[in-house]
């Protein structure tokens, strides 16, 4: 249980989104709704990822709920407007961003040197610790063992292990898919051996299958998870960052996290390091 535990970590800017975006953006956007215009409107609009379970998932309703959706409403709750949740992909997420279809943006927002040329972030709201999936069918008891022309890894495209992998695994095979589903049903099929994220939120897949799954005990990097918010719209993100630490030092995000996820964050997401 704990070796899980330990490995917590995921997600996202992967060369297909960095092309994406290079294309979208500039170093300043300037049409972001500002906090005023939120607060007037009395609507606040976050994108959600809702197949990162349990940050974002499908309740039996059709509706988007999860730690991330825990975390939005409380914030909208604060600044008294309604919480409107748009659904994001890993491949989207910077993007509706910059596009102004979305206000903030959670869903593994991995604060990074490269999002954060296009993008701001609030304070940390939680740790992820990147690991490996994989089976019993295979040895591997260190990640670098990975670097291996034999050694076939599934990857989501967008997201941040891809990166890892080419400049850290460039031996490895590599098979880019469009979900997590989809790459983790690779795994059991036999056409990929191992996945590389944050183990938490890829446990529910393997539920669907019955492989005899494993993960590698050598945690690879913790990451901080935050708030994106578009570049610039700094009272936006003053005030984000005031509601996240009230809900940090209430003890909600704790409380929240292990509601969602069955035990307490490995990692304080308040002793990150400053950026």
């Amino acid at each position: 249980m704990k070796s899980l535990i330990l490995l917590s970590r995921r997600l996202a800017v992967g060369l297909a989104a960095c092309s994406l975006l290079g294309s979208l953006l500039s170093p300043m956007s300037g049409s972001a709704r500002t906090l005023d215009e939120i607060i007037a409107s009395k609507k606040i609009v976050f994108g959600i990822n809702p197949n990162l379970p349990p940050l974002g998932t499908y309740d039996a309703k059709n509706n988007i709920d999860g730690f991330d959706v825990s975390i939005a409403k409380k914030i909208a709750d604060s600044l008294g407007v309604k919480l409107e949740i748009v659904p994001v992909g890993s491949n989207d997420r910077v993007p509706f961003l910059m596009t102004d279809k979305i206000d903030a943006v959670m869903g593994g927002m991995t604060r990074n040197a490269d999002r954060l040329k296009v993008i701001d972030f609030t304070d940390p709201v939680n740790t992820e610790v990147l690991g490996v999936l994989t089976t019993q069918a295979t040895s591997y008891s260190d990640w670098t063992q990975l670097n291996d022309p034999a050694v076939r890894l599934v990857q989501v495209r967008g997201t941040t292990p891809i990166q890892l992998i080419q400049e850290k695994l460039p031996k490895a095979q590599l098979l880019i898919l469009d979900n997590y589903p989809d790459a983790v049903r690779a795994i059991a099929q036999g056409r990929a051996d191992a996945l590389i994220d944050v183990l938490d939120f890829m446990l529910s897949y393997t539920k669907n299958y019955p492989t005899k799954w494993r993960v590698v005990d050598a945690p690879i990097e913790v990451d901080y998870d935050c708030i994106g918010v578009q570049k610039g719209n700094t009272a936006l993100t003053q005030r984000l960052n005031k509601e996240v630490d009230a809900l940090q030092k209430n003890g909600f995000v704790a409380a929240s996290w292990k509601k969602w996820f069955g035990s307490a964050m490995l990692h304080d997401p308040t002793a990150a390091p400053a950026q």
